[in-house]
């Protein structure tokens, strides 16, 4: 940012530049009109063919400079461009103003105090620094002038019955006139650009300022869309979780209901029974998988990451499993890479795991299908893959299969039960230990889904 506040040296040099060219012109028209008026009232003393030459002379070399910034506008040039055009348009303007100075008399011409005008275009539009280099090139021209016409190196055009036909000549009227006009040059220099370096400084300051506001401001918007999206995230959720709830419960209800009321009879009652028994164990499941999300949004605690064996928990696991296994006829393989070192997880999120997506697996595969489960090393983290041949999932659906209740609809046909939560909560641990997870899978040929956590 320090580099665009320069101001407004940086930020405006091609308005300022412009703005002096401009200038100019009127400057011009002034002393165009200047030069006739004095002629006449001093009877015609000037020496008018070389003053008109000078003004012409001006006028040609401000096309000059038009046709430069011009030229630099078009390009797009740099900050250094304008800053040598600008000292460029100072140093020819002192030059030119001298050459004016001398055909119309030298000493003798009041309008010596233009160059303090100078010196203050200058702290106004440069650096404190130019401003006094171009308060002391001002005093050295003049001066310089002033010495040559003295010792006759230049002629001397006197302004006849104005002053004096020697008065260039006398010492003590060329100290004066150096000591006034140099001492106006760096007087007006220090004061003016002490002002406008203040100004610069605040207009800075508030450029900062309003550039932090819109930086603020920019981030007050994100951050309000984002609470707007997870406010409109936590009602979608909340309605979805009322409606997975509120579904089981009424199913019990009618299923109490029709026993107390008499409508079941003998032979049925153990069948209605099991299935209120069944929408419970839903229910509570349902309940266990939210209370498992809602603690992935918590904070990390640095504890409860520690060097935890994948394949230890993965026989565990696997154990458990081994009943539905057998119930659906599934055939398991296992591959694993010798030596795979400990991830850094908790031991109860690796299990949650692997216990979401193999039974996922077994779920989703039909009778003698084939699950295998792999676990490899690849660079920093340690890979889990579990790989079954079941039902499969559609390339626009596993786009959302990781979002919270979503199920697809060739997993509602082949399993009614289900909470639609088992993956979002494995997602949710993969972040959380800046892990990853992401699925392969063709519709009817089988689904591989792929974890990686960082090694310990």
């Amino acid at each position: 940012m320090s580099e665009i506040l320069h101001i407004p040296v940086d930020r405006e040099l091609s308005e300022r530049a412009r703005w002096l060219i401009t200038l100019r012109w009127l400057t011009l028209t002034i002393a165009a009109a200047v030069v006739l008026l004095a002629n006449h009232w001093l009877g015609n003393v000037l020496l008018a063919p070389a003053l008109w030459g000078t003004l012409v002379g001006i006028a040609g070399y401000n096309i000059l400079f038009w046709i430069l910034f011009r030229r630099l506008e078009r390009r797009a040039s740099p900050h250094s461009s304008y800053v040598a055009l600008m000292h460029a348009q100072v140093l020819t303007d002192l030059l030119a103003l001298t050459t004016l100075l001398h055909f119309s008399g030298g000493l003798e011409n009041p309008f010596s105090l233009y160059y303090v005008l100078l010196v203050l275009i200058s702290s106004i539009l440069m650096t404190k620094r130019a401003s006094y280099l171009y308060a002391t090139a001002a005093t050295a021209i003049w001066v310089t002038l002033l010495v040559l016409e003295a010792i006759g190196w230049l002629p001397h055009y006197n302004l006849v019955g104005f002053r004096s036909p020697t008065r260039y000549q006398q010492p003590g009227h060329i100290i004066a006139e150096s000591f006034v006009l140099g001492s106006a040059n760096f007087i007006v220099a220090y004061l003016s650009s002490g002002i406008i370096e203040r100004l610069r400084e605040g207009e800075k300051q508030l450029y900062e300022a309003n550039a932090s506001c819109e930086l603020r401001a920019a981030e007050l918007s994100r951050l309000n869309a984002r609470l707007q999206e997870l406010d409109r995230t936590r009602s979608l959720f909340m309605r979805l979780v009322t409606h997975e709830l509120r579904a089981p419960v009424a199913a019990i209800q009618s299923y109490l209901r029709l026993i107390l009321d008499g409508y079941v009879p003998e032979e049925r009652l153990h069948e209605i029974i099991a299935k209120a028994e069944q929408r419970a164990r839903d229910q509570l499941e349902l309940i266990s998988d939210l209370l498992d999300l809602a603690r992935l949004q918590e904070p990390k605690d640095e504890k409860e990451v520690e060097p935890t064996d994948l394949v230890a928990i993965l026989h565990d696991v696997l154990d458990m499993m081994q009943a539905r296994l057998q119930d659906k006829g599934l055939h398991l393989e296992v591959s694993l890479e010798p030596d795979i070192p400990p991830v850094a997880a908790s031991k109860e999120h690796v299990k949650q795991v692997w216990i979401n997506l193999i039974s996922n697996a077994i779920k989703y595969t039909p009778s003698g299908g084939h699950i295998t489960v792999m676990v490899e090393c690849e660079g920093d983290m340690v890979r889990g893959a579990v790989k079954d041949t079941g039902i499969g999932i559609s390339p626009e659906e596993q786009e959302r299969i990781f979002d919270t209740f979503y199920r697809t609809e060739a997993a509602k046909t082949m399993e009614r039960h289900g909470t639609g939560l088992g993956l979002a909560i494995v997602k949710g641990i993969m972040e959380r230990y800046k892990g990853r997870v992401w699925v392969e899978s063709q519709v009817g040929q089988g689904s591989t889904f792929y974890f990686e956590f960082p090694r310990a």
